[in-house]
């Protein structure tokens, strides 16, 4: 479990210029979960996604030094997107024994292209609330944590929820909207950052 210590920009940057160890570490830690989990609705074992993750963050090593970040051109998810599609189609042609690829018609290709663009965006989504979950959980006590997990995630009964860890109802319902405002904020903080 890692602390973000960095900003998305300014991650980029430490890893851009080469020779940051700790960069490197970092950027791995946030995404290798997002990698893999990506990896593996495309339909990967759990040994063929870590060999996606590691031919991604080889492909990054190669391509970072000297990149420049500039958010007018592209969204950066947009392009480890590509190179994590392209290591996923690499294995996958691997496992198939070398056979290249079929190729069907643009309708054929389209809805394999939107597909993918739908799994990777899920993906992201569950990669901020991950991400995000790691602060909520540093920022709030076990109590609040549980109403949250068992009432407002788990649909469990607020009266139930409350009488099993001795709160009011309205201290279950205060956990749910305190919890989820903060998750909220969280995560808009992490998608500005992104760029």
């Amino acid at each position: 479990m890692y602390a973000q210590t960095t900003t998305h920009g300014t991650l980029l940057a430490r890893i851009s210029g080469g020779g940051d160890a700790a960069a490197w570490r970092e950027f791995c830690e946030r995404y290798e979960e997002l990698i893999r989990s990506f990896a593996r609705r495309r339909g990967l074992s759990a040994s063929d996604c870590d060999d996606v993750l590691q031919d991604v963050m080889l492909a990054l090593t190669k391509a970072m030094p000297g990149f420049r970040y500039d958010p007018g051109k592209g969204k950066f998810r947009s392009y480890l997107k590509t190179v994590t599609l392209h290591a996923i189609l690499r294995k996958s042609r691997q496992e198939r024994s070398g056979a290249p690829l079929p190729l069907g018609d643009g309708s054929v290709s389209r809805a394999i292209e939107d597909e993918t663009e739908d799994t990777w965006e899920a993906e992201w989504r569950q990669y901020h609330l991950r991400t995000a979950m790691k602060t909520i959980r540093a920022e709030f006590n076990a109590a609040d944590l549980d109403a949250f997990d068992r009432y407002g995630v788990g649909g469990e009964e607020a009266a139930a929820v409350a009488k099993d860890l001795s709160l009011s109802i309205d201290q279950v319902y205060q956990a749910k909207s305190r919890v989820l405002k903060r998750l909220s904020q969280v995560i808009a903080k992490q998608v500005e950052e992104e760029g």
